[in-house]
């Protein structure tokens, strides 16, 4: 009877460590994933906001859709203006002049490490989902300016992670909201996990 009661204690105890491992693992695993998958869709977006500085210094505003964008850094070039002389040219003899001269975009975006050809799909998601992007113009401070946004909601790419329960390890994780760049509201392509441009 003893040796029962033993038994029966010590699958107890065994079954109550086993479930106390898995309440500090389960947090642990969830955040570890949580960083790892964001940082690469961080990234991603810091190469769609690159492509898009890129398509508005050779089109003068964003790019509305993601094959405009490929399009037009896939055929167009930067017009590139070289200036000579000048006042503060020590060897300027009072005529400046003006040479103008064309890079390939496409070349530009490469030696950045920017792939045009996946550019619109969400990481983690086998190329099955894309960002949402957005381009217009709008008056600001009186002023008529271009603004972009793109933008991805955190379920999408978070995989077994994308459930509301996870928020109970972390307050401020809604796998609704949106990790993006941009605002179609104002001029600013700063991201909103936290840093600057």
């Amino acid at each position: 009877m003893r040796l029962v009661i033993n038994l029966i204690l010590f699958l107890i105890i065994a079954a109550l460590v086993w479930l106390l491992a898995q309440s500090i693992r389960e947090p642990i695993a969830f955040k570890n994933e949580k960083d790892r998958r964001e940082r690469v869709v961080i990234e991603k977006l810091k190469e769609i906001r690159r492509a898009q500085e890129a398509f508005r210094d050779i089109k003068g505003g964003f790019a509305p859709t993601f094959d405009s964008l490929r399009n037009v850094l896939n055929r167009d070039s930067f017009r590139v203006v070289q200036v000579f002389g000048g006042p503060d040219d020590p060897n300027f003899k009072g005529k400046i002049t003006y040479d103008t001269f064309y890079l390939s975009a496409k070349d530009s975006i490469t030696a950045l490490g920017i792939s045009l050809d996946d550019i619109e799909f969400v990481p983690f998601t086998g190329r099955t989902e894309q960002f949402e992007i957005a381009a217009d113009t709008l008056t600001y401070q009186s002023t008529l300016v271009n603004v972009v946004e793109v933008a991805v909601k955190r379920k999408l790419f978070m995989g077994p992670y994308a459930d509301r329960r996870y928020a109970k390890y972390d307050r401020a994780y809604n796998p609704d909201s949106y990790i993006k760049f941009g605002n179609m509201t104002a001029p600013n392509l700063s991201g909103n996990w936290g840093e600057g441009r």
